[in-house]
């Protein structure tokens, strides 16, 4: 028997019309939040970067693939390891339906981590996505834009995450960052978000919170039940549930 709150269908919809006025306004301080973040001066990125990508080397520039707008999933996937992040890789099985929408508004998606591409290439196999995935190894780029940190500062806890200092002490971290090439084919980064900003990418998040009972991620433990899409072991009703443990909350 359900101990939440019931009402009459008119009492209901009073309190629906409440909330509806709570989320307009949610949605107009959203929007100028992006306008704010669309007003951000730009930093021209001077350093080369080369990525090994399944096209052979790239530069920053050429990963643009004839658009002027370049998003970037920062996925945590370092050298030598089995298998990429868990909530990154949540995070990614958004990706394959976004590409084709983005590319009409003059944007490219790419994803891109420090392992080399070999061992990218086995775990994108694994997974059956279809997104470009390029490596940034031997390049500073990850630790660039804030998102690898060497060994000596996560044994001295003082990694630098967020735009502020970090609990979360690992050697990798997720993100997103956008950029924009002109004309003259000088690059700018334009944004990054960390932590729960990489939200951004979680759509099933966003259905989750529609539901009776939202996220269902209490007792502090946040992301904790997220799982690879074929490690979720079989439910009574046909699904797939969680098994084992995940790799924890990014949340920051």
């Amino acid at each position: 028997m359900t101990t939440h709150v019931t009402a009459t269908r008119d009492k209901w919809l009073e309190a629906r019309l409440d909330l509806l006025a709570a989320g307009k306004d949610l949605t107009r301080r959203g929007d100028e939040v992006t306008r704010l973040r669309q007003q951000l001066p730009w930093v021209r990125v001077d350093k080369a970067y080369t990525f090994e990508g399944p096209d052979g080397p790239q530069t920053l520039a050429d990963l643009f693939d004839s658009r002027s707008q370049l998003l970037v999933q920062h996925f945590m996937l370092a050298p030598g390891w089995e298998q990429g992040c868990a909530n990154c890789s949540y995070m990614a099985d958004h990706a394959d339906g976004m590409t084709v929408h983005l590319a009409q508004r003059d944007v490219t998606f790419v994803t891109i981590s420090p392992a080399p591409l070999a061992e990218i290439e086995r775990f994108r196999r694994r997974m059956g996505w279809q997104f470009k995935w390029v490596s940034s190894n031997g390049t500073d780029f990850n630790y660039d834009f804030g998102v690898s940190f060497p060994p000596e500062a996560v044994a001295k806890g003082r990694i630098g995450y967020n735009y502020g200092t970090s609990p979360h002490l690992r050697e990798e971290l997720p993100g997103v960052s956008a950029f924009y090439k002109d004309e003259a084919g000088d690059v700018f980064h334009t944004y990054s978000t960390y932590g729960r900003g990489v939200e951004v990418m979680m759509g099933t998040y966003r259905m989750l919170d529609l539901t009776p009972k939202g996220r269902d991620e209490q007792g502090g433990r946040g992301m904790a039940w997220v799982r690879h899409h074929d490690r979720y072991a079989p439910d009574a009703a046909g699904g797939r549930k969680a098994a084992g443990h995940g790799q924890g909350s990014h949340r920051a």
